[in-house]
C-alpha cells in the first residue's frame, strides 16, 4: 500500500472516529485499515491516534498530521481528475444521500440517463430524511430541503420547492372545505402533524399573506416523522397536510387528494446540494451536481 492510500485511510479514521466505520466507508477490511495506520505511525515515528474501547481520537501530533494528509490526498485526487477529464473519463465510487421521496419519485426514475452518461461512476445512493454527517458516513454529497444551518459545508443551490395544502375527499366531506385560514380553527380542522427528524420539533401550519408569514398550531390525531407516512395518513382521511407539490401532483390529478387554500400556502423551501469544504471538488461530484441541477429544474422554482 502506498503512502497516499495510508494517508487516505488515516484521514477517514479521524473523520469517522472509528476503525470499523472507516473500513465500512472505504470498502476495505478492518484489518487493512488498522495495518495501514500502524504502518503510517511507524513511518512518521509518532503516535497519531489515541485508542480506547469506545473511541478513536487523534493525538496532538495526529491532528497536525491529519491536516497535511487531507491536503496531500486532495492534491493527488486533483491531479488524477485532471488527466481523467482530459481523456473524457469520470470514474470511481460516488456516495450520495437524498431525501427519501425525492430519491424514489424523481431521481431513481431518471438514473438510467445518468448511468448512460457516466458509465464508469459507481453510484452508491442512500435515501433518508434524517440528518447525516458527510465525513462520519463517508458521503461525497447530500441533497437537503429546507433552511440550512452553519455546518461548514459548501451549498450549491438547486432551486426552491413549492408546497401545497391537500386533504382527502373523505376528510373534506366530514369537515368541509376551508375557504380562508380563519376557517381552520373556527371549523375545527385537524392536520396530520409532521415531526422533523432533524430536531424532533412538530412543524406548525404555515401560510403567506400580504408578504407576511403566519403560523397556526393546528391540532391533529396523528404525528409522524416521515413524508411517506404523512401522505399515507392524509389519504386515509386523518387530516390536512402541507407537502411539496411534486410529492402529491399525481394524487391531486387522480382525485385521491384535493388541493385547498391555494392562495395561502407555506413559503417555498430551498433545495441545496451539500458537499465538504474542499479546495478541489472531484469530477464525480461535479458531474452529479450538474446532472441533478438539470433534473430538478423540471420540478423546482
Amino acid at each position: 500500500m502506498d503512502r497516499i492510500d495510508q494517508c487516505r485511510i488515516f484521514a477517514r479514521v479521524v473523520e469517522t472516529g472509528s476503525f470499523t466505520r472507516a473500513a465500512e466507508t472505504l470498502g476495505q477490511p478492518r484489518s487493512t485499515v488498522s495495518t495501514a495506520v500502524q504502518a503510517l505511525e511507524a513511518r512518521v515515528g509518532a503516535r497519531l491516534l489515541a485508542r480506547t474501547t469506545r473511541s478513536v481520537t487523534p493525538t496532538p501530533d495526529g491532528r497536525a498530521f491529519y491536516e497535511h494528509c487531507v491536503r496531500l490526498v486532495a492534491d493527488m485526487d486533483e491531479a488524477e481528475d485532471l488527466f481523467r477529464r482530459e481523456r473524457g473519463h469520470v470514474r470511481g465510487v460516488l456516495r450520495v444521500n437524498l431525501p427519501a421521496r425525492i430519491g424514489r419519485l424523481i431521481v431513481a426514475p431518471a438514473l438510467p440517463e445518468f448511468v448512460a452518461a457516466y458509465p464508469d461512476i459507481q453510484l452508491e445512493l442512500g435515501v433518508t430524511d434524517r440528518p447525516v454527517n458527510l465525513t462520519e458516513e463517508g458521503l461525497d454529497c447530500v441533497l437537503r430541503v429546507g433552511t440550512l444551518h452553519d455546518s461548514g459545508l459548501i451549498a450549491r443551490r438547486m432551486g426552491r420547492m413549492s408546497l401545497l395544502n391537500v386533504a382527502s375527499p373523505a376528510y373534506l366531506a366530514r369537515h368541509g372545505i376551508p375557504q380562508t385560514p380563519a376557517d381552520l380553527a373556527r371549523d375545527g380542522h385537524v392536520a396530520v402533524r409532521y415531526m422533523s427528524p432533524a430536531n424532533g420539533r412538530v412543524e406548525a401550519w404555515e401560510w403567506e399573506e400580504n408578504g407576511a408569514l403566519h403560523t397556526l398550531d393546528l391540532p391533529g390525531p396523528v404525528t409522524v416523522n416521515s413524508a411517506e407516512t404523512q401522505i399515507a395518513c392524509c389519504l386515509a382521511g386523518l387530516g390536512l397536510i402541507q407537502v411539496p407539490q411534486y410529492d402529491v401532483k399525481p394524487l391531486v390529478q387522480s382525485g385521491e387528494l384535493c388541493a385547498v387554500l391555494p392562495h395561502w400556502c407555506a413559503p417555498a423551501m430551498p433545495v441545496n446540494l451539500l458537499y465538504p469544504h474542499r479546495r478541489h471538488l472531484s469530477s464525480r461530484v461535479q458531474a452529479f451536481a450538474g446532472w441533478m441541477e438539470g433534473l430538478l429544474a423540471q420540478h423546482l422554482l
